[in-house]
C-alpha cells in the first residue's frame, strides 16, 4: 500500500493481509471533515490497487466512532454558494462509493455514537459490529438538512421502510435497533469488540482470497441486474471459479478432507 499524502486524521496499520485504518480525530469525536474525507479517498484508492490486502478494519479512536460532520466544516459551508457546496458533496459521495466498491471484504467496527456521515461508513461496510451500547442516528434533518449523500447505499442496506422511519425523525436509536433494521450485523459488549472484528477478520482469511473477491463483486451486481441476467452471471461466475487454480485447490481440499492451499 502507497500513501500520497501524509495522514493526519487517520491512523492506518498495515501487515500483511489485514490493514486497520482508524478514524484519529477523537478531539472532535471523529467527525467527518473535508481532510478526513480527503485522506479516506487516497487510503482506499490506494487499498483497491493491492491485491495482497484481503481485509480492511474500520473505526474510531477515543470514546466514539464517528460523530458525523465536523462543525468548523459545517460552518463554511454557510458560506459557500450551491455549486460550491454541490462539488463539496460530491467529494463524499465518490469516498462512500469508493469504499462500497473496494474489493476487499470491509469490516466497520461501530462504538459509542455514529450518526449522519457515520451511517454511510456503515451503510458501506460489508460487516458491521456494533458495542452494545452504541447510539446510531440519522440527525440530519435536525440540522435542517436530509441524509440524502448517503440514502442511496442506506436504502441497499435496510430498504425504504425503515428509512422512512428514522431519516424523517433524526432520533437517536440504539445497536439492537440498528441490527434489527439490517444496518448493523452483530451487537457485541464494547469489550468483546476487537475480539469479534478479529474473528470475522479470520472468517474471511480462511476462504479463497479470489473466491471472497469475486463474490462481493457477484452481491453487488445481482440486485441490479434484470432476473435473468442475473442467473446467467450466476452460470458464468461458477463455471469460471470451478476451473480456477483456486476453485480446483478448494474443491479438491474438501474432496480430500483437508485445508486447501490457496494459491499466493
Amino acid at each position: 500500500m502507497t500513501r500520497s499524502i501524509p495522514y493526519e486524521t487517520l491512523q492506518v496499520e498495515t501487515g500483511g493481509p489485514v490493514v486497520r485504518i482508524w478514524l484519529n480525530r477523537p478531539e472532535a469525536r471523529n467527525a467527518l471533515n473535508d481532510r478526513m474525507i480527503a485522506e479516506l479517498t487516497d487510503c482506499f484508492q490506494a487499498l483497491a490497487a493491492d491485491p495482497s490486502v484481503r481485509v480492511i478494519q474500520l473505526g474510531g479512536r477515543g470514546p466514539v466512532f464517528c460523530a458525523g460532520a465536523d462543525v468548523e466544516w459545517l460552518r463554511r459551508s454557510v458560506e459557500l454558494t450551491e455549486e460550491q457546496n454541490r462539488r463539496d458533496a460530491q467529494t463524499l459521495a465518490d469516498l462512500f462509493n469508493l469504499m462500497n466498491q473496494t474489493p476487499q471484504v470491509l469490516i466497520v467496527r461501530a462504538h459509542g455514537v455514529a450518526v449522519g456521515g457515520a451511517m454511510g461508513l456503515c451503510a458501506v461496510g460489508d460487516i458491521v459490529v456494533a458495542a452494545e451500547d452504541t447510539k446510531f442516528g440519522f440527525t440530519e434533518v435536525r440540522l435542517g438538512i436530509a441524509p440524502a449523500i448517503i440514502s442511496s447505499f442506506v436504502y441497499r442496506k435496510i430498504g425504504e421502510t425503515y428509512m422512512r422511519r428514522y431519516f424523517l425523525t433524526g432520533e437517536l436509536f440504539s445497536a439492537d435497533v440498528a441490527k434489527a433494521i439490517g444496518l448493523v450485523h452483530e451487537v457485541v459488549p464494547a469489550e468483546a469488540l476487537d475480539e469479534r472484528v478479529q474473528a470475522l477478520t479470520e472468517a474471511v482469511r480462511a476462504a479463497g482470497p479470489q473466491a471472497v473477491r469475486t463474490t462481493k463483486a457477484l452481491t453487488g451486481l445481482v440486485t441490479r441486474l434484470p432476473f435473468e441476467a442475473a442467473l446467467a452471471l450466476g452460470v458464468d461466475t461458477t463455471a469460471r471459479l470451478r476451473v480456477s487454480p483456486e476453485g480446483q485447490e478448494g474443491l479438491r481440499a474438501f474432496l480430500e478432507r483437508r485445508k486447501p492451499r490457496w494459491p499466493s
